[in-house]
C-alpha cells in the first residue's frame, strides 16, 4: 500500500512540474524520435514529457549497440532526434561525425550530471553526451551457502566453490576482471598480460556453473547457484528479492560503464531532442528513471529523491567515491588485443562445457 501511494504521489509531483514549466507548447504537431534499447523509460515520464510540449514520442528500440550504429550510419545521422547507447560504441559514432555538439544552454540541467560520471573517455570534454545510467558490476552471494567472507574477484576462484558460480557473458569483463586479480588493467593491449590472464582464467572454469548475461539473478535467487558476478540491474533485482544476500564491491578495483545520452548530427527535430534531455535531467524525473531501470543513478541532484529503500542499491555511496575514481571503464582495445580476447573467451568458454 505504502509502495502504491509512493508512485501516486511521484505521478502527481511530475504532473504538477509540467504544469508549473510549461513551455507553451511550442512543440505542438512535433515528433520526437527515441532510439534505444527497449524499457529505457517509465511510461509516465513519457506521457508527461508529450503532455507538456505537445509533442509526441516515436520511441524505437535496438537490440545491440552495433544494430544501433549501423541503422544510424545508413541514416547519415539522421532519422533519430535522441539515442541512448553505450559509451564504447559513442565514441566510434564520434569519430565518425554521426553525433552532434550539444547546446548546452538548451539543457540548463545538464549541471545536475554527478562530476563522477562526465569527462569519460568517449567524451572527454562533455561536448557531445548527457548520462544516463551507471552500469557496476557487482559480485552478489548468500552468506547461507558461504561460509567465508568475499571481498574481491580473486574469491571466485576459491576451490570451495566448484560447480557453484555465476558469470555474465561479456568476454571483456569477465576477461578484464581476470586482468585485474594479476594487477593489470581492463584495457591492456599487451598479449603476454592477456594469455597470463588467459591462464588463469581457465582455472575458473570448474567453479563456473551459470554463464548468462540476462537473468543470472534468478539462478542466485532459486538458489542454484551461491554466488555471481553479474551486472548492476540483475544486483537491483537479486537484492529485491532477497534482501539477506550480500553485495561487494570488488577490492580489486571497480569496473563500470556508461549508458549515454546523445543528439545526431542530422537530427530531424534537434531543438526537441535538446528539450527532452533537458527534462529526463529534472531531478524529479531522474529520479523516476532510475528507480525503474535500477542503474545507479548519474544524476546528482536527483539522489535525495531517490527511494529510501532504494538508494543503497541506485545511488553510489559517498563513502566509496574514492573507489570509483580509480574505477576503469572498458574501452576499445586494439584489433589485436581484441582477437586474443575472443580466442581467450572461447577456450574458456569450451573448458566450461
Amino acid at each position: 500500500m505504502l509502495k502504491k501511494l509512493g508512485v501516486i504521489l511521484s505521478v502527481f509531483i511530475l504532473v504538477s512540474g509540467c504544469t508549473s514549466k510549461q513551455v507553451d507548447k511550442k512543440f505542438s504537431g512535433s515528433t520526437l524520435n527515441l532510439f534505444t534499447w527497449d524499457g529505457m523509460f517509465p511510461q509516465e515520464v513519457l506521457d508527461s514529457f508529450e503532455e507538456e510540449t505537445g509533442a509526441k514520442i516515436n520511441y524505437s528500440n535496438f537490440d545491440y549497440d552495433e544494430t544501433m550504429l549501423s541503422k544510424l550510419s545508413e541514416a547519415k545521422g539522421g532519422d533519430y532526434d535522441v539515442v541512448i547507447a553505450d559509451d564504447y560504441i559513442i565514441e566510434v559514432a564520434i569519430k565518425e561525425g554521426l553525433v552532434a555538439k550539444l547546446d548546452k544552454n538548451k539543457i540548463t540541467t545538464f549541471e545536475n550530471i554527478n562530476p563522477l560520471f562526465q569527462n569519460q573517455f568517449f567524451d572527454l570534454n562533455n561536448e557531445y553526451t548527457v548520462p544516463y545510467g551507471a552500469g557496476i558490476p557487482q559480485i552478489v552471494y548468500n552468506p547461507e551457502e558461504i561460509n567465508f567472507d568475499v571481498t574481491g574477484y580473486e574469491d571466485l576462484w576459491n576451490e570451495l566453490l566448484v560447480n557453484n558460480v555465476g558469470i555474465t557473458a561479456n568476454y571483456r569483463v569477465i576477461n578484464g576482471i581476470t586482468l585485474k586479480t594479476l594487477g593489470y588493467s581492463f584495457n591492456t593491449n599487451n598479449l603476454e598480460e592477456i594469455n597470463e590472464a588467459k591462464d588463469k582464467l581457465l582455472k575458473l572454469a570448474p567453479n563456473i556453473r551459470v554463464i548468462d548475461d540476462n537473468n543470472l539473478q534468478d539462478y542466485l535467487i532459486s538458489g542454484e547457484i551461491s554466488i555471481g558476478f553479474m551486472y548492476n540491474s540483475q544486483v537491483f533485482q537479486a537484492l529485491q528479492a532477497n534482501p539477506n544476500f550480500k553485495a561487494v564491491y570488488p577490492k580489486e578495483g571497480l569496473g563500470f560503464g556508461l549508458m549515454a545520452a546523445f543528439i545526431p548530427v542530422n537530427a530531424p527535430n534537434s531543438d526537441l531532442g535538446h528539450a527532452f534531455l533537458e527534462y529526463i535531467n529534472r531531478p524529479e524525473v531522474a529520479a523516476k528513471c532510475f528507480e525503474y531501470l535500477g542503474y545507479f543513478s548519474t544524476n546528482k541532484a536527483a539522489d535525495s529523491l531517490i527511494n529510501d529503500e532504494l538508494k543503497p542499491l541506485i545511488v553510489f555511496p559517498e563513502e566509496l567515491e574514492d573507489l570509483l575514481k580509480n574505477a576503469e571503464i572498458i574501452e576499445n582495445v586494439s584489433d589485436e588485443a581484441n582477437e586474443l580476447h575472443t580466442k581467450v573467451w572461447e577456450e574458456f568458454r569450451q573448458a566450461t562445457n
